[in-house]
């Protein structure tokens, strides 16, 4: 019979250490895959509760249930900033909250509260038209417009589609005009010896290209298209201010006022606030707010710059909205 040797003390030490070793990478590889599928597990978690809507405004008092307030109220529709297809004063967006606050049944007015420098005129078109179609299909709830700081362009072109409009006396209201900006390198160009290579399939393909000298052709087309624009924008105002518009040849320049002597002009027709309107115009002091806010997908995507975020969060933002207290 016949026995192995056995090793030497120091080979002994190795081959613990070793084994020891092995364990220990198996028991941290271990480690690792337990946490990465908890972080799938609470992402996936995240998601259907967002999709069944478990997840509420955080800085708002939720409504009871069906995302109807109790109790009579005044519903609140924020316009804030720009007006643009992705910014949150886009039309879907707007309307999306105007839509809720008429369609709920204890809503006793509307206060579109505006905050904003203009933007599209398509935007802003597409709002005013539909503030049109909701109050004819609502008659008995009536829609104010409350000015904040400021109310121009085309923030002003949605105002005139409401019943009145209120304002501080240090709002500034006004611009109806239309502009169209950009500049001209071609100066620049020269200087760094750039030479500029268009191939177009059309005469006019490079209308008011930058990059060009200036085309009298295209500067007078352009011209006309703001003119029309104006016009529209001049129609509108008239057609909601009606015989309480003065007739001022410098309301339609461009410029800008104080909400003070926009009452003046007939540009507004009272001051006052949301608080102030709700109180003492619609009588029904409870402030409720529509206005949709973007969900934690599409903050996400926002603010990581990507369109993940948004995509699964759309598929979750009917479940997440809800109208709530205005504080």
């Amino acid at each position: 019979m016949t026995t192995d040797p056995v090793p030497p003390q120091w080979e002994r030490s190795v081959l613990e250490k070793v084994a020891l070793k092995a364990l220990d990478e198996q028991r941290r590889a271990r480690q690792w895959s337990v946490l990465f599928k908890l972080l799938w597990f609470a992402f996936f978690f995240l998601i259907f509760a967002a999709w069944m809507g478990w997840f509420g405004r955080p800085d708002k008092d939720s409504l009871s249930s069906g995302g109807s307030a109790t109790g009579r109220h005044t519903a609140v529709v924020n316009l804030e900033g720009v007006i643009g297809i992705e910014s949150k004063a886009s039309a879907e967006k707007v309307m999306k909250g105007l839509n809720r606050a008429f369609k709920d049944a204890n809503t006793a007015g509307v206060i579109l509260r505006i905050n904003s420098p203009g933007g599209s005129p398509v935007q802003a078109g597409i709002i005013n038209d539909e503030i049109r179609r909701l109050r004819a299909k609502y008659p008995n709830i009536p829609l104010y417009a409350v000015i904040q700081d400021l109310c121009a362009s085309g923030g002003y072109y949605v105002a005139v589609a409401a019943d009145k409009i209120y304002v501080d006396k240090a709002s500034l209201v006004g611009s109806i005009g239309v502009i169209m900006n950009g500049f001209g390198f071609t100066g620049t160009m020269e200087k760094l010896g750039v030479e500029r290579r268009a191939l177009t399939s059309g005469e006019n393909k490079d209308f008011l290209d930058p990059f060009a000298p200036v085309n009298p052709a295209h500067v007078e087309h352009a011209k006309k298209m703001l003119g029309e624009i104006h016009q529209q924008f001049i129609d509108v105002v008239r057609k909601g201010r009606g015989a309480r518009l003065k007739e001022n040849p410098e309301i339609f320049s461009g410029l800008i006022w104080t909400g003070q002597r926009s009452i003046e002009l007939g540009l507004a027709d009272a001051l006052g606030s949301t608080e102030s309107v709700a109180r003492e115009v619609i009588k029904a002091e409870k402030l409720v707010d529509y206005t949709p806010e973007e969900n934690y997908f599409e903050q996400f995507s926002k603010r990581f710059g990507t369109t993940f975020g948004a995509a699964l969060g759309r598929a979750a933002l009917e479940a997440v909205e809800r109208p709530s207290e205005v504080r």
